[in-house]
């Protein structure tokens, strides 16, 4: 059963952000599985934690929210079926951290209220949507739903490339929610101890880290453990692998610039290839230091950052 965690209606989107942060909600679900392409665990810890700003406020979710009442009626109407508009924020009573914003309820015949969602997509994702498939993030979104309202089924309806028009039936899996409990009550448990999720490549493990540790301490050494050493290899490796790749790349661009020559675009097949000139005006901040060094004293910035490296220890 779910409780009633606030009501939608009017209300303020800097609020609906605010509900969000207390606890998972169903596009949650996709990250604390490790599945996002687009967001990483440690993104959506500091989401949840209020170190950055929640990435739901963008571009694509207010053009998802503004197509949402043209998908739900276009299903309306080609089904037959009935969709009631929900205007509240759900809450599981079994685990209170695991949340719901669903777009709406109908009816089944043999399952009784299930969940109805609509969707909007672009036409280079519409193979994630060939014969009884739907993208993995949005089955997540669906059985994560159910888990708090306990429906038995779900539609979802979806409108790609701005022409082309799907719906599905999804039954719940409980033994998939049964694993998605597990993987969203470790991650709300790292959010309630306020400790990141394990690290990764992403730009937001980057940024944790550098407002964690802004700043060293001159003049101080510690010994690393063992595992460093694997990590040393691990980032060596990966040094000599982007610098091939640099290089790979830099050959294409001067070939590619080589055929242009004094050209500035060229066409083959799909691709266009341009050469521009650009120009730029950029402040001379050495001869500005020495023909007025009091002037560039008043305007000089300074800045600090922590610069990474390995070497070999003397």
């Amino acid at each position: 059963m779910a409780l009633v965690l606030a009501s939608t209606e009017n209300m303020p989107h800097e609020d609906w952000l605010e509900y969000r942060r207390m606890g998972i909600g169903g596009s949650d679900a996709a990250t604390c599985c490790g599945i996002n392409r687009y967001k990483s665990k440690v993104q959506l810890w500091m989401e949840k934690t209020g170190q950055i700003p929640d990435s739901e406020a963008g571009e694509p979710a207010y053009w998802g929210s503004l197509l949402e009442s043209i998908v739900r009626d276009e299903f309306i109407k080609r089904t037959g079926i009935n969709v009631e508009i929900s205007n509240s924020i759900l809450q599981s009573e079994e685990y209170p951290f695991m949340l719901a914003n669903v777009d709406g309820f109908c009816q089944h015949p043999d399952f009784g209220t299930c969940i109805f969602e609509a969707k909007t997509a672009s036409a280079y994702m519409s193979g994630e949507w060939d014969g009884d498939n739907i993208p993995d993030s949005y089955q997540l979104q669906l059985q994560h739903y159910m888990a708090v309202t306990g429906a038995e089924y779900s539609y979802i309806a979806v409108l790609i490339g701005g022409n082309r028009f799907k719906w599905k039936g999804i039954p719940r899996d409980s033994a998939l929610i049964e694993v998605l409990i597990k993987l969203e009550s470790e991650f709300w448990d790292h959010v309630q101890r306020f400790e990141p999720p394990q690290l990764d490549g992403s730009d937001a493990s980057v940024e944790y880290i550098n407002q964690r540790f802004p700043d060293s301490i001159p003049q101080t050494k510690i010994e690393l453990p063992d595992k460093a050493v694997e990590l040393i290899e691990q980032y060596e490796v990966a040094c000599e692998k982007v610098d091939k790749a640099t290089e790979d790349k830099q050959y294409a661009e001067n070939s590619l610039k080589q055929m242009l020559g004094e050209n500035e675009a060229g066409t083959v097949g799909n691709s266009l290839v341009t050469w521009k000139n650009v120009i730029r005006e950029r402040l001379d901040s050495k001869s500005l230091r020495a023909e007025h060094p009091t002037l560039y004293r008043k305007y000089a910035n300074k800045s600090s950052h922590r610069r990474f490296s390995i070497r070999a220890a003397v």
